[in-house]
Formats: structure tokens, sequence, C-alpha cells
């Protein structure tokens, strides 16, 4: 397993949608899919304009695929709500 960090910008007024959809039963499949969900941590902006998850992923080409579209599940609301992501993968020092 590996620790992410994953940060995602949103389109103007859809961080309640994109939420919603990632606290969503369906949601949760597709995330337990890509991680262990119980060690997910969040951070919002406080404008609601992007969003940083710290991850402990067991899937990496899952995520990928899941961040960009290429998921079947989760492409319909990337592509309404997501702006942009970027991944980094976290290591000790």
């Amino acid at each position: 397993m590996k620790e992410m960090l994953v940060l995602g910008k949103f389109k103007e007024g859809k961080f309640e949608k994109f939420m919603g959809f990632m606290q969503s039963d369906e949601g949760m499949a597709e995330r337990k899919k890509i991680a262990d969900v119980t060690k997910t941590v969040a951070a919002v902006t406080p404008d609601k304009g992007a969003v940083m998850f710290k991850i402990t992923v067991h899937n990496e080409q899952a995520l990928r695929d899941f961040l960009s579209g290429k998921n079947p599940v989760s492409k319909p609301i990337f592509d309404e709500c997501v702006a942009s992501t970027q991944v980094w993968e976290l290591t000790s020092a």
C-alpha cells in the first residue's frame, strides 16, 4: 500500500454534488476498490473550490483511472464537477 495525496479543483459551485457522490453507496464502493477508505483524511479549501485527500492506496492504476475519467462509474460526476486533479506519492523523510 502507498500513501498518496490527491488535490482536486472543482468547477464553479460543484463541491456539494461531488462530495455527495463520494459519500454515496456507489461512490464508496468505487473508492473501496482503490484505497482503504477508513484511513482517508480530507481537507477542503474555505471557498469549497478544492479538496485534498490523503489516501492509502492499494490499486494505483484504479486511482489514476478514477481521477482521469476512465472509470465508468465516476466519469459522469468527474466530467460535471472536477476541473483538474493532481496526485503525489508521499514518502517518509
